[in-house]
C-alpha cells in the first residue's frame, strides 16, 4: 500500500470517476489509500495542488494549462494523465432572459447560432432602453465555461467583454445567484443546471455539446515533478479511474453510481438528479420539457478518459483569443504537453489507438488545426487577440 493520498474535488458529476474509484474500491484494488477532500472554489483546488497540500486533484482542464504556463498565478507545471469528463456543461438562463430570447428566435431554438443571434438582438434592445448589461456567471477565468460562453455569444456578434458582464462564481453558488437576480444566466457543470430547473428558476438553453461536439472538461491533475517521482502511483490512479469510469458507463450500474455520488460529503444532491445527468436525459424547463443527448457527458466511453493534446491546444487558442496570453510556439507546446496520453497508455499497457479521437465539431468557425492556430484566430471577428 502506498502512502495515503489527498485528492481535492469540487462537487460536480464530472468528478464521478474519481469519487467512484475511491468509494467503490477501485483505488484500493490498485493498492491506493485515498482521502477525497471536497472544496468549493477552483482557486482553492489549484492552490492546494500547487503547494503540495493535495497530491492530485479534479481540476478544470484550462487551469492545468494556465498553471503550467504561469498565467494568473505562480508557474507550476501540471501533468494530466486522465480526462475525467468530456462535455457535461450547460448554459442556463433565467425565465426573464429565456422569454426575451424566445421572442427574438428565428429558427431552431436548439441551434446555438440561432440563439447567439437572438442574444445579440436582446443585448441591442437593452442598450437602447438604457438597461444594465446582462450578467453571465462562469466558474473561473481559465475555464471551459468562460471559453464556451464566449465562443457561443461571439458567434452571434456579441462581444463578451463589451456587451455583457461575465462574473466568476463557484459552481455550488450558481443557483442561488440566479435565484437572487445577481446573474441572468450561467454556464456550469452538472448537476447545478438541473437544480435551477427543478427549482423553477432557470431554463437550460444549451448543452455544451450543442456548441462543441467533444470538449475536454476536467482532468485528473498532478504536479509534473510529483508524477516523475511517483510513476507507479500515477499509473495506479489512472487504472482506478478507468475502471471506475467503465463501471459508471454501464447502464446497469447507473443507479448505484448516482447513489454514491449523491452522498452529502460528495456532491450532496438528490440521486435522481445525478442519474439524469449520467443518462443524458434532462429536464430543461420548469414545465417539464425533456431533452435527451447521448453526448451530454462522456465519462469513459469513446475514449473519453484518454487525454487528447489537441484539446489542450484548442483551450490554449481560446486563452490567446481572449487576451489572456500571447501566441507562441513555446506556449502551444507547453499546453499540449499537459495532456499526458503517454502516461494513460503506459498505465494500461497499450499502444495509442490507431483511430484519431472524434473532432471538436464546433458549431462556428473553421476546423481547428493545432499546427495553425493563427489562421484559426484570424477567422473570428470578435476577440482580444492581436496578430
Amino acid at each position: 500500500m502506498t502512502p495515503p493520498l489527498r485528492i481535492g474535488f469540487i462537487p460536480l458529476v464530472d468528478a464521478a470517476a474519481l469519487i467512484v474509484a475511491v468509494d467503490k474500491g477501485f483505488a484500493a484494488a490498485e493498492g491506493l489509500e485515498v482521502e477525497l477532500v471536497r472544496e468549493v472554489s477552483w482557486s482553492n483546488v489549484r492552490d492546494k495542488l500547487n503547494i503540495g497540500l493535495f497530491d492530485a486533484a479534479h481540476l478544470l482542464a484550462p487551469v492545468a494549462i494556465a498553471s503550467s504556463l504561469g498565467l494568473g498565478h505562480v508557474k507550476v507545471p501540471i501533468a494530466a494523465p486522465f480526462n475525467l469528463g468530456i462535455n457535461g456543461n450547460a448554459i442556463t438562463v433565467s425565465p426573464a432572459l429565456h422569454a426575451a430570447l424566445m421572442e427574438e428566435i428565428d429558427g431552431d431554438r436548439f441551434d446555438p447560432m440561432v440563439t447567439a443571434k437572438a442574444l445579440a438582438k436582446v443585448v441591442a434592445k437593452r442598450r437602447k432602453a438604457g438597461a444594465e448589461p446582462l450578467t453571465f456567471g462562469m466558474t473561473f477565468p481559465f475555464s471551459t465555461h468562460n471559453y464556451q460562453l464566449r465562443f457561443w455569444m461571439a458567434a452571434g456578434g456579441v462581444d463578451p467583454d463589451e456587451d455583457v458582464r461575465l462574473v466568476v462564481l463557484p459552481p455550488p453558488y450558481m443557483v442561488d445567484s440566479l435565484k437572487s437576480g445577481h446573474v441572468d444566466a450561467f454556464c456550469v457543470g452538472a448537476p447545478w443546471n438541473s437544480i435551477a430547473v427543478d427549482l423553477g428558476i432557470g431554463h437550460i438553453l444549451h448543452f455544451v455539446s450543442d456548441i462543441l461536439v467533444r470538449a475536454a472538461e476536467k482532468v485528473l491533475a498532478v504536479r509534473q515533478v510529483w508524477a516523475e517521482k511517483n510513476p507507479d502511483t500515477v499509473a495506479a490512479l489512472v487504472r482506478a479511474a478507468v475502471n471506475a469510469a467503465a463501471f459508471i458507463e454501464d447502464p446497469d450500474n447507473r443507479t448505484e453510481a448516482a447513489r454514491i455520488l449523491a452522498q452529502p460529503e460528495r456532491i450532496g444532491v438528490d440521486a435522481e438528479v445525478i442519474q439524469r445527468t449520467l443518462t443524458g436525459r434532462l429536464k430543461i424547463s420548469p414545465d417539464g420539457t425533456i431533452r435527451e443527448s447521448g453526448r451530454y457527458l462522456l465519462v469513459g466511453r469513446e475514449e473519453a478518459g484518454r487525454p487528447d493534446p489537441v484539446q489542450a491546444a484548442w483551450l490554449y487558442a481560446q486563452m490567446v483569443r481572449w487576451g489572456q496570453t500571447a501566441l507562441s510556439p513555446e506556449g502551444v507546446k507547453t499546453a499540449m504537453a499537459v495532456f499526458r496520453s503517454d502516461l494513460y497508455d503506459a498505465a494500461l499497457g497499450r499502444r495509442p489507438p490507431e483511430q484519431p479521437p472524434v473532432p471538436f465539431g464546433a458549431f462556428a468557425g473553421p476546423t481547428f488545426d493545432p499546427d495553425n492556430i493563427r489562421s484559426h484566430l484570424e477567422a473570428f471577428e470578435v476577440g482580444r487577440w492581436k496578430a
